[in-house]
């Protein structure tokens, strides 16, 4: 029994250091779509963090990304910008891959 007990209790430790790295790798990713798309608004200064910062909070609204890209659309509609929601989907599938690997790295 004792053997199961340690093997349970490592695939435990293992789930909740995954969904750890899950979580900041997500907000990471968030932020720095957020960076992006508040170039695309023509934002400065302290706008551009306040504005990557908002887009990682839209994030607690529901599970998925549907609440994130939702906020990240209408800032764009409602700003003029013509992007695509191919294009958007395309930053943030990269901005993962970018985010994950800044968490591997330590950074």
């Amino acid at each position: 029994m004792t053997l199961f007990n340690e093997r349970e209790e490592a695939f435990e430790k293992q789930f909740a250091l995954d969904q750890d790295l899950r979580f900041k790798a997500t907000a990471r990713r968030n932020k720095l779509l957020g960076l992006w798309v508040a170039d695309r608004l023509g934002k400065s200064g302290a706008d551009v963090q306040a504005y990557a910062k908002s887009l990682v909070l839209a994030d607690f609204h529901e599970p998925g990304n549907a609440d994130v890209l939702r906020k990240v659309r209408q800032d764009l509609d409602a700003a003029g910008q013509s992007v695509s929601d191919t294009e958007i989907n395309l930053k943030l599938q990269q901005l993962t891959a970018q985010a994950i690997e800044a968490i591997k790295a330590g950074q």
